[in-house]
Parts: structure tokens; sequence; C-alpha cells
């Protein structure tokens, strides 16, 4: 066994429940189900997903994940990477969405889109948070909007996918990476970046198959959704425990 494996798998089992538990409450509280903060003392630092409320003209976190959202013509999506300690603690992304500014005035291609091209289009908006909330404390990218063409049918993470690959995803299909940022780990609590190299997250397909905790619209599917999240880090609770034995 190499040096300090054990205690690296020792220290895996309950970083996967923590993490089971700050995506729950996230999802629920998502959904208006559950105030406050997850049921976890610990700090994360992970991608959440946004979109724009035009009008109240502010962020409004998505009760959907960008695997299953499937976004209208003229819509604004965020994505935003920061440090948080659960659902009452989360950062939206500082930019405004200001579809008109980033795309043009109209919803669908017109002669004042910069490519020319016709169809629907969506704006994003990606934040790759402060220093503070990088994983090694070093300036991350700076923040990036985009105009991207909408396929019909297409969802928030195949059109994500069209403009900021690569992007990266769990064996839970959470959202790792945007545009490769961060490098390693996926939703790693504070202080356990060290350890991050063997956690399961792999490069996902660039059509974004994975949709960083995604439910449905309703409650109910909301609450599958919580649900699946907290099988599948049960699941990997469970893989950490026989590795350690």
């Amino acid at each position: 066994m190499r040096p300090g494996a054990g205690r690296r798998r020792a220290r895996a089992v309950p970083r996967a429940a923590g993490r089971a538990a700050v995506l729950c409450g996230l999802l629920l509280a998502g959904a208006g189900l559950a105030p406050g903060a997850a049921a976890d003392d610990g700090r994360y630092r992970y991608w959440s997903f946004w979109t724009w409320d035009a009008a109240g003209e502010q962020w409004s976190y998505a009760t959907q994940g960008p695997g299953t959202l499937r976004p209208g013509g003229g819509d604004v999506l965020g994505f935003r990477f920061a440090e948080s300690g659960g659902s009452a603690d989360t950062s939206a992304p500082r930019a405004a969405g200001d579809f008109a500014g980033l795309c043009g005035t109209a919803a669908d291609g017109d002669a004042d889109a910069e490519d020319g091209a016709g169809g629907e289009r969506v704006a994003l908006v990606i934040d790759f948070g402060t220093a503070q909330d990088a994983p090694d404390g070093a300036p991350p990218p700076a923040s990036r909007t985009e105009c991207a063409p909408l396929p019909e049918g297409a969802t928030a993470a195949e059109v994500l996918a069209e403009v900021a690959e690569p992007l990266r995803y769990d064996a839970a299909a959470l959202l790792c990476a945007i545009a490769g940022y961060p490098a390693r780990g996926c939703a790693d609590e504070v202080g356990d970046e060290a350890d991050s190299g063997d956690a399961d997250a792999t490069d996902g397909d660039a059509d974004g198959g994975g949709d960083g905790g995604g439910a449905g619209g309703s409650a109910l599917a909301v609450l599958a959704g919580a649900g699946a999240v907290a099988a599948l880090a049960t699941a990997a609770v469970v893989r950490a425990r026989r590795r350690e034995s």
C-alpha cells in the first residue's frame, strides 16, 4: 500500500457523506422546501447553477440541474464557482444577466448578431469566482460571458458545452469543472483539496450528460433528485469502506 493511502481512504468516507448532505440541501432549498444551510458544518467549493429573473433583475438559484433544464430563447444562464457553507450561503454570478447587452435586442438571430446567424440564442455568464474561492488560492480565470445558439430541445448543459469546453463531471454526474476549471477535485470540502487526487471525478462527455444534481421542476422531482444524489453518495461510502478493509 502506498504511504498515506489508508489515511486518504479513511477520509473518503466522511467526505462523501458530507458532499451528499450539501448537495441534498441545495436541491431542497432550490425547490423552496428546506430553509437554512445544508445539514453539514463543512464548507465546500463547487459550481452552482443560476437563472436570471428579468422581471426582478436578479439571479435565482436554479431548481433544476443544467442537464435537465431546457432554456428558451432569450434566457440567461449563470454559473458560479465559489466556497459555500450550504443553501443559505451561496454566491450568485457577480455580473447582471443582461441578455440585450450580451446577444443583442432579440432572442432570435437578427442583423445585430455578431455572426449574422439566425435561430434562438441563450446568454451565459460564467463566473470563476475569487482568489478566496480558488482551491489553491491563486487568481482564477477571468469571468466571461457568451451568446450561444440554442438548438431545438437542447439542455443548459449542452449549450454550456458548446462555449466552455472542456467540462468535467464526476461519477454521480455532478458538474466539477467548466473550461477545465478547477483542474482537479469535485465539490471538495475546504481543507481536503490535498486528497482530491483520489476523488472519482472524471472527464465528462462534451454533450453535457451530467446535470450537477439536476432534478425535475416539481417538488417531487427535486426530492427524487436529492434521493438519487444521496443514493449515489451512499454507494461511494460503501466503496470507500470496502477499499479501507
